[in-house]
């Protein structure tokens, strides 16, 4: 924990929040929230926060330690039973902010001697100010795409029914309907409300064992949020998908590479079809691709089909890093750059999925890789998104990598990128190509 920088009080900063072992969430007055960047710890502000995010999820951490700012006596603290009841263990809370919104700092806390791995999700600073609680997180994204209240039951499950007719025998169709009812997808929702970006789930293999894969762990403690994809539809069933989309939604997306699959690079074989068949048809639509780019020979091929945009996940441009995370088996990440280099060269509109953990990626180390990839890769957009992850085992996993200084804050990494590069666009969600 590192020493307190701020001996003045604030009548700004936020009020801190507990849970108790029930998960009953309350204020503990005399107390500051606060956030956590690397060590780095700061009293949240009013001024550094948003108004907690509609459809954003309180949760408390078990096993583990609030890291609080004593008012009074002008000290971080890690204070496990409440002050005011000192029989009642306490617990930290933290906020899994809706899409969108960029996490600035983490929920500070300490692991206990018996905290297992927290699940996959990411976890943002929170406290309470006035009337509400606030979040500490920035938009990145206006766009509404994923917003719940866009989204209502009746509305998804007409629409399911719909495409039950529609399409009857398309098993690409029927999967989309678990991941929209039985886990909630956003993407799977907007297929069957015929707007946005519809997903094209289709790799069951993938060539990565990413720390925070969302559809196949083997880490001991952590499950999956969602199950693989069961089998590999065939380009038919996929460009009947897309092509129902296209023909429906307002500046249509359709996209392979979705949180349920393996990387669909591993499946050109039948995703190069499918492009195929989808532009025999129209011309009309962004045909995407989400992917690790480890396979960069592929690229030419699926460019050649008519793929439009590529997305490829990067969690560091220093190689122990993203070694460190990504785990890659079979490929290097001179390969990933070669994927982004090839796509940009044949006209691609290329964009990074920069997975975000604060005190890591704002670091100085990481902030020179990324201004010096971007002086050579010109890419045209970051997709800056929340890493669904430990933060605390995230920061050990990437000490791969040498030393890092103390960080600048997201905040001025967005500023920073942002004033060196002007042109580069920022966001959460892919975007159409009427908007490029």
């Amino acid at each position: 924990m590192k020493p307190d920088q701020h001996s003045d009080i604030d009548p700004n900063w936020l009020v801190a929040v507990v849970a108790n072992q029930k998960g009953e969430i309350f204020e503990l007055a005399g107390y500051s929230a606060v956030g956590m960047s690397g060590k780095q710890l700061t009293p949240l502000h009013k001024d550094h926060t948003l108004s907690l995010p509609y459809g954003s999820e309180l949760m408390f951490l078990p096993h583990r330690t609030p890291l609080l700012y004593d008012i009074q006596n002008r000290k971080f603290v890690s204070l496990d039973h409440n002050p005011y009841q000192v029989s009642e263990k306490i617990f930290p809370v933290a906020a899994f902010n809706s899409p969108g919104y960029l996490i600035t700092q983490n929920s500070a806390y300490e692991d206990n001697s018996d905290a297992a791995p927290l699940p996959l999700f990411s976890y943002g600073a929170v406290g309470w100010f006035q009337d509400g609680f606030r979040s500490a997180v920035m938009q990145v994204d206006p766009e509404r795409r994923q917003d719940l209240r866009l989204m209502p039951p009746e509305k998804v499950e007409a629409g399911i029914k719909k495409m039950r007719k529609l399409l009857p025998g398309n098993r690409l169709r029927k999967h989309l309907e678990g991941c929209a009812m039985r886990y909630g997808c956003p993407a799977g929702k907007n297929f069957f409300l015929g707007r946005y970006e519809a997903p094209l789930p289709t790799a069951r293999r993938c060539n990565a064992d990413c720390l925070g894969c969302l559809s196949l762990q083997k880490q001991d403690g952590i499950s999956c949020s969602q199950e693989r994809i069961a089998f590999t539809p065939t380009p038919e069933e996929i460009a009947d998908i897309a092509l129902v989309h296209i023909q429906t939604a307002e500046n249509a997306i359709v996209s392979f590479g979705q949180g349920c699959e393996g990387d669909p690079l591993l499946a050109a074989d039948v995703i190069i079809p499918a492009i195929q068949l989808i532009r025999k048809k129209t011309s009309k639509g962004t045909i995407n691709i989400n992917t690790n780019g480890s396979l960069p020979k592929v690229m030419k091929p699926l460019i050649a089909a008519g793929l439009d945009s590529v997305r490829i996940s990067i969690n560091s441009f220093r190689e122990p890093c993203y070694q460190a995370y990504f785990r890659p088996k079979g490929y290097d990440f001179k390969d990933v750059i070669e994927t982004i280099r090839i796509s940009l060269v044949n006209g691609l509109y290329v964009s990074i999925n920069y997975l975000n953990m604060p005190g890591v990626v704002d670091s100085p180390e990481e902030v020179e890789s990324l201004v010096k990839f971007l002086n050579q890769y010109p890419i045209q957009r970051i997709q800056w998104r929340n890493l669904n992850y430990d933060p605390i085992r995230y920061r050990f996993a990437m000490q791969a990598a040498p030393s890092r200084g103390e960080p600048m804050g997201i905040r001025n990494l967005l500023r920073h990128i942002h004033k060196k590069f002007p042109d580069l666009s920022y966001g959460y969600f892919n975007p159409p190509k009427e908007l490029w």
